[in-house]
């Protein structure tokens, strides 16, 4: 049994953002997988826009897109009253320690590099939402 199992997961609903269709495709493909509701944004502007009238349980963000990036939105989701405490995790190929540094700052739940093992991602999931 994987950490997921005691996860009411259909009952979750994740927004996860990427420029890349491609990233965006293999990570809803893992989460809807383990039974999560999934939506995706484009951008951080696409992401913020549907926070603003969407509550979601989790967010997964990428840190280099157009428009706005990862650290950009984590900010702007904190000051919306729903978002002050959801989790939002970076999924990002930067892994320096500045980057990281300015992630907590930003208040970030955490940082997932890519590549990464979609097992992985599932079990940080299962663990930032209980």
């Amino acid at each position: 049994m994987n950490a997921t199992a005691s996860v009411p997961s259909a009952q979750r609903c994740i927004l996860t953002v990427d420029d890349s269709p491609s990233i965006r495709e293999m990570i809803s493909f893992t989460i809807e997988s383990a039974g999560y509701r999934v939506v995706v944004a484009v951008d951080g502007r696409d992401a913020l826009a549907k926070a603003r009238v969407t509550t979601f349980d989790l967010v997964l963000t990428d840190q280099n897109m157009p428009n706005m990036d990862g650290l950009t939105l984590v900010r702007e989701l904190r000051t919306l009253p729903r978002y002050a405490r959801t989790p939002i995790l970076l999924v990002t190929t930067e892994a320096s320690d500045d980057m990281k540094a300015k992630g907590r700052a930003a208040t970030a739940t955490g940082w997932i590099v890519k590549p990464f093992d979609p097992q992985v991602l599932l079990d940080v999931i299962a663990r930032v939402l209980q």
